[in-house]
């Protein structure tokens, strides 16, 4: 049995992120063979893992991905059980590689996609290992993959709320897209456009107009034509309350008087749908 040099135990190290000490017992274990270690610490990993099963995983990120050549995009929520761990560069990390392997994955929910091929293992070996590292409990609670469209993405500052938005055209504008999806994180309008709002909803718009319009007395005598525009007027406002595209683009200083949909539309674009997550919000 070859000894086990402190460079064997580094050289674990990197390849793992595992802790030394453990690196240095997993070589033991193995006679010094590094793919047997490997095998041994993600054995100890998936052990980790089951002994943490029972614990509460509040905190969390958003992973984001989008490939406008493959015309493929995912946004994730990875959850586990402390603020710090969601924000080490371990479960970011974790967090992203989860969204790109979704992005293309078939898996119709969270058992199938965590036993899909990741690297060398699974999607749940990939989370093991990190399990491994911060000996926490982590787990993918909720994720969205699109198709067919051009997209952007957005991930807020502290990683809790992130944003992809679809668009039908031709050519991706990254930079625009990004101030989009930032716009609906900081916004969240229930609809994407016009298009996408129930009818009964517009029905309600319009009757609220016409309501106010009928107990205003300057508009006593006005010709229809007037009044059909005044309405189509205040219909739109009401309306930017809620379409993404009516809106006045959040960014006011680097889009003066642009609403979504212009600035978009500028670009070749149109916003079809958008999936905003938030770590623990609860579907409505």
């Amino acid at each position: 049995m070859p000894a086990v040099t402190p460079q064997m135990v580094k050289q674990l190290r990197d390849r793992t992120d595992q802790p030394m000490g453990l690196c240095k017992q997993a070589l033991d274990e193995s006679a010094g063979d590094m793919d047997a270690a490997i095998a041994w610490l993600q054995k100890q990993n998936s052990k980790m893992t089951a002994k943490r099963e029972g614990n509460e995983t509040a905190e969390g990120r958003i992973g984001v991905f989008f490939d406008n050549a493959a015309k493929v995009a995912a946004i994730v929520e990875m959850r586990c059980e402390s603020a710090p761990s969601a924000k080490s560069d371990q479960f970011v990390a974790l967090a992203n590689d989860i969204a790109k392997h979704l992005a293309t994955s078939t898996g119709a929910d969270v058992a199938a996609i965590l036993a899909e091929k990741f690297g060398a293992g699974t999607v749940q070996t990939r989370i093991d290992e990190v399990v491994g590292v911060i000996r926490e409990k982590m787990v993918l609670h909720k994720f969205t993959r699109l198709k067919g469209g051009v997209y952007g993405g957005y991930i807020h500052h502290d990683g809790t709320v992130g944003v992809v938005v679809e668009c039908g055209g031709t050519a991706a504008n990254d930079e625009l897209l990004r101030d989009v999806s930032a716009h609906v994180a900081a916004l969240n309008p229930p609809y994407a456009n016009q298009a996408s709002v129930p009818a009964e909803v517009i029905e309600k718009e319009k009757g609220i107009v016409k309501s106010e319009m009928d107990a205003d007395p300057k508009n006593a005598g006005k010709p229809a034509n007037i009044l059909e525009k005044i309405a189509e007027g205040k219909l739109r406002t009401r309306l930017a309350e809620v379409v993404l595209s009516e809106q006045p683009m959040a960014n006011a200083g680097k889009y003066p008087n642009t609403t979504v949909g212009a600035a978009l539309k500028k670009a070749g674009l149109e916003p079809t749908k958008f999936v905003r997550l938030k770590v623990g919000a609860v579907a409505l």
